[in-house]
């Protein structure tokens, strides 16, 4: 009896094990916009790991001389985080940004601060943790640069041209910004973004319908990340112009 015991308790956990149960936890009302960035909030990450394995702990890397990140020779730098859960260990970098996302010089301790959080959560990500909010993030940069800059997009004063989404089953009190309509958005969007021949002709067509875009990313951001794997996929089988 001691020695069954013994042996359920010396059971390693598993990355499988910690994934299926983090990746289902759904993050989607905790994420938070700050200018042009989408993240998800830290501490509530943070706190849901402790829940499930409060054995949990971080550890950021510092650079030479104290220096709380790694330099690089052009004077910016990334900061780098482990998380480790027992036996499990994920490990996350991330570059020293400003608020519009770009890699910043001689950064100051504000903006040190904020990648490390940020980074952290990514961490989190490679465990399961919100891993979906990151999941457009290695687009190519021509389509990538266009989901970055979606607030610019739909600031601009080009107007968009509409998806032509079907609407003759949606009643009125279900109009647009509601969850038949990002349902209905996204389907139409993926049809004709794969009748696009080119890299080009797909980021033409991104940049004319950034309104709705902006819309089904502030309304059902799992929705927009699930959108942005599909187009990362439809890109990759493109051809430049």
């Amino acid at each position: 009896m001691n020695f069954i015991m013994e042996k359920a308790m010396s059971k390693e956990l598993t990355y499988k094990e910690v994934w299926d149960k983090l990746s289902k936890i759904d993050c989607s009302e905790k994420i938070e916009k700050k200018g042009k960035l989408t993240y998800l909030s830290w501490a509530w990450a943070w706190g849901i790991l402790q829940e499930h394995y409060p054995q949990a702990q971080y550890l950021f890397y510092q650079g030479e001389d104290d220096v709380p990140y790694v330099r690089y020779p052009d004077g910016t730098g990334e900061v780098r985080c482990r998380i480790s859960i027992d036996n499990l260990t994920r490990e996350m970098t991330l570059c020293v940004m400003d608020f519009k996302n770009n890699a910043v010089k001689n950064p100051n301790s504000s903006q040190v601060n904020n990648s490390k959080m940020r980074c952290l959560t990514k961490c989190l990500a490679m465990f399961g943790l919100g891993h979906y909010i990151y999941a457009g993030e290695d687009l190519p940069e021509d389509v990538e640069d266009d989901i970055d800059n979606l607030d610019d997009e739909t600031e601009s004063k080009k107007e968009p041209t509409p998806v032509e989404t079907p609407t003759e089953d949606v009643e009125v009190d279900k109009g647009y910004g509601t969850e038949e309509w990002a349902e209905l958005f996204v389907k139409s969007f993926l049809e004709l973004a794969k009748l696009s021949k080119t890299k080009d002709a797909m980021t033409s067509y991104y940049k004319n319908n950034t309104k709705d875009l902006a819309t089904l990313r502030d309304n059902f951001p799992k929705m927009k990340a699930d959108l942005d794997s599909e187009l990362k996929t439809i890109v990759s089988n493109l051809k430049e112009d």
